[in-house]
């Protein structure tokens, strides 16, 4: 006779609103990266490599706009660095658009961030919640035997 579950799977309500704004900010900041360093303010006159810092953010696009838990966790904690550099350059860049361009970093990095720790929140809380229920059925499981 199959076991019959008695406690079905919880459905984790993901928020929307939270994926479209992380995938809108990833979008930003990506584009932000490129046209600074090869059009907007470049280190250099005439551009330089320096625009290929976004590609990181390119691998995590896709998944992104899919709603991917795993790849908005990693993403989340990519972005970070974006974060730093953002402040490194407001702090150390001499005056002119480059600053500017680094506060906008910034901002897109910070929203990306929280969004996506918002986003993925319900779904550790449910993972955590399983995980438990699953330690103690192990535990009765042992007093039983």
């Amino acid at each position: 006779m199959p076991e019959i579950n008695p406690s079905p799977q919880p459905v984790t309500v993901l928020n929307v609103a939270l994926q479209r704004t992380a995938a809108v900010s990833l979008f930003g900041l990506f584009l932000l990266c490129v046209l600074w360093e090869i059009w907007l303010a470049p280190l250099k006159p005439g551009g330089t490599l320096l625009f290929l810092k976004a590609l990181p953010l390119a691998f995590a696009m896709r998944g992104v706009l899919r709603g991917s838990l795993y790849t908005i966790q990693w993403a989340s904690m990519l972005v970070l660095l974006y974060l730093m550099e953002g402040v490194v350059r407001v702090m150390s860049d001499p005056p002119g658009p480059s600053i500017t361009l680094a506060w906008i970093e910034i901002a897109f990095a910070t929203a990306f961030f929280f969004s996506s720790i918002f986003y993925v929140r319900p779904a550790k809380r449910v993972a955590k919640a399983q995980q438990k229920a699953e330690k103690q059925k192990e535990q009765l499981n042992k007093t039983k035997v």
